[in-house]
């Protein structure tokens, strides 16, 4: 679904691209007038006023269009952040708080040879995998491994 918005370019864009074009064709115009002098002496004017104006309104051109597109992004963000409020929550009624399931609830510790963390016997990460293998308590105790941050597994220390 689409809103009705203003399909004209921010104004901020549009001087952007002004002092772009402005600042080119001075550093061109500086350009040609130093190209045609010989000496050093002559070039100096065109630089003073031509070439680093130039190059003043092509910075300030690149900084404004950067300003305008954040500005414009900004103005989307707020625009589809209010098409979100006022579609309101799905379904009818008072929205309802998600229900958390846990991951696994498995009292059996595994691992996989090699791995780095110890997991419940029923986490995803583990479950149905024919390398895993029941974790040995002194592997626990020596640190070796670390538990695992999705199934949250019980282990040295930790109550389960």
């Amino acid at each position: 679904m689409r809103t009705a918005r203003s399909r004209t370019a921010h104004p901020v864009l549009w001087a952007g691209c002004a002092a772009l074009t402005a600042g080119a064709v001075l550093c061109v115009l500086g350009w040609y007038g130093v190209s045609g002098e010989r000496f050093a002496e002559r070039q100096v004017p065109y630089l003073a006023s031509c070439t680093v104006p130039g190059a003043a309104l092509i910075v300030a051109g690149a900084v404004l269009l950067a300003q305008g597109r954040g500005a414009a992004a900004a103005a989307r963000a707020e625009e589809l952040y209010g098409l979100l409020v006022a579609a309101g929550p799905a379904g009818s009624g008072e929205a309802e708080p998600p229900v958390t399931a846990a991951v696994a609830v498995s009292a059996e510790l595994a691992m996989v040879p090699g791995g780095t963390l110890w997991h419940r016997a029923d986490c995803p990460l583990v479950s149905g995998k024919p390398e895993a293998v029941p974790v040995d308590s002194g592997v626990l105790a020596g640190g070796e491994l670390r538990p695992c941050p999705i199934c949250e597994p019980p282990g040295p220390g930790r109550e389960g």
